[in-house]
């Protein structure tokens, strides 16, 4: 039998290499991507294997490269709903996502949750917890706060209309209530200040959320549910 001392040094001399975790993230903004690279650039368990700035190139990529965990903000370009989050989890169900975003935790992580992501951490998070989280998630586990856990319990309380309503946020129900005035995207941006595209993102978050297809049952069903 071999000492302690020597056999620690052919456990050192072997090098059995780790199997890395490869990360993906996908985000639109070039400050998160340096500082997510730089901090993962020489981390022991986790390996940055590509970065993508818009919803189309996550498709691509994942179509010819293995990734382990997707870092996926709500608010990159051109996802518009949670249903794409899903069709994402359908077509590459050996990819886990993570949410890292600055929307509220309350009102989207309960339904990141219901559509199969494995955590939601809020950018104001340090990149020590997203690591530890990708870690986790890697192996299978589903993480989120004790806030996001009270939130689930009270949603699953409250009536049908209160439901929906939590769905909403702040910003939504504002453009929502000017559809509703019958004001045109182009009106709403303005009076908002935001872009006219941005509206129309609200808009079909919006006809997800509230489970229609057009303008007028939009509004009215807001209006039944007592939203607007």
């Amino acid at each position: 039998m071999l000492p302690l001392t020597a056999l620690k040094k052919l456990i050192i001399s072997t090098k059995i290499p780790l199997i890395m975790i490869k990360v993906c993230l996908a985000d639109n903004q070039p400050v998160v991507h340096f500082g997510v690279k730089s901090y993962f650039k020489d981390h022991a368990e986790i390996s940055l294997v590509g970065h993508v700035g818009n919803y189309n190139m996550i498709l691509d990529l994942l179509k010819i490269k293995p990734v382990d965990v997707l870092i996926l903000d709500l608010e990159l370009e051109g996802l518009s709903s949670l249903n794409m989050v899903k069709f994402l989890l359908k077509e590459f169900p050996s990819t886990k996502i993570i949410i890292f975003s600055n929307l509220s935790e309350n009102i989207y992580a309960p339904n990141a949750l219901k559509a199969g992501v494995s955590s939601y951490l809020h950018k104001t998070s340090k990149l020590e917890t997203l690591g530890n989280t990708i870690i986790k998630v890697s192996h299978g586990a589903i993480i989120y706060s004790d806030t996001v856990k009270k939130n689930l319990a009270l949603i699953a309380k409250q009536n049908k209309s209160e439901r929906l309503y939590r769905k909403l946020s702040n910003r939504e129900i504002e453009v929502l209530r000017f559809l509703s005035d019958g004001k045109k995207n182009n009106e709403i941006s303005k009076i908002l200040g935001l872009n006219e595209k941005t509206i129309s993102t609200y808009k079909l978050r919006l006809l997800t959320k509230l489970n229609v297809t057009n303008l007028v049952d939009l509004v009215n069903k807001a209006k039944t549910l007592e939203i607007v």
